[in-house]
């Protein structure tokens, strides 16, 4: 069990279908952060979708809950970016733009991130919890 548990994209999706793992994790995280990202990604996908206006309703409610807290991005995650970025440019393993504001974001805030997405594999500055597909 986490303290706090960071979820990306993935997680979320799976939360939202009923994936077990992810669905227990969520249940047992004292606190739940979801990053800018995730957000602005989870709303992308909602307007080309035709459950738009559910998913939106659904997320906020997520949102809305005592134990969810939405994480902006600041200066000090843009640093953790930056050390990020440098580390796996030198590492030849860059991953997506996103990924990485993701990753600053659980650096930042020292939180396990919970994921489907391999990239993070690449990132040793963070603990990552990975959820099977």
């Amino acid at each position: 069990m986490y303290e706090a548990l960071m979820l990306d994209t993935s997680a979320y999706s799976l939360f939202k279908r009923g994936h077990h793992q992810a669905v227990n994790a969520v249940r047992l995280a004292s606190q739940i952060l979801i990053p800018t990202t995730v957000i602005a990604e989870l709303l992308a996908g909602f307007e080309s979708g035709s459950r738009r206006d559910k998913n939106r309703q659904e997320l906020n409610t997520f949102l809305s809950s005592q134990r969810v807290r939405f994480v902006p991005m600041v200066e000090a995650t843009a640093e953790r970016y930056a050390h990020i970025y440098a580390h796996l440019r030198s590492a030849g393993t860059p991953i997506p733009t996103n990924d990485l504001w993701i990753a600053a974001s659980a650096m930042e805030h020292g939180t396990a991130l919970l994921t489907a997405d391999g990239h993070f594999r690449h990132v040793p500055q963070i603990l990552v919890s990975y959820l099977s597909p």
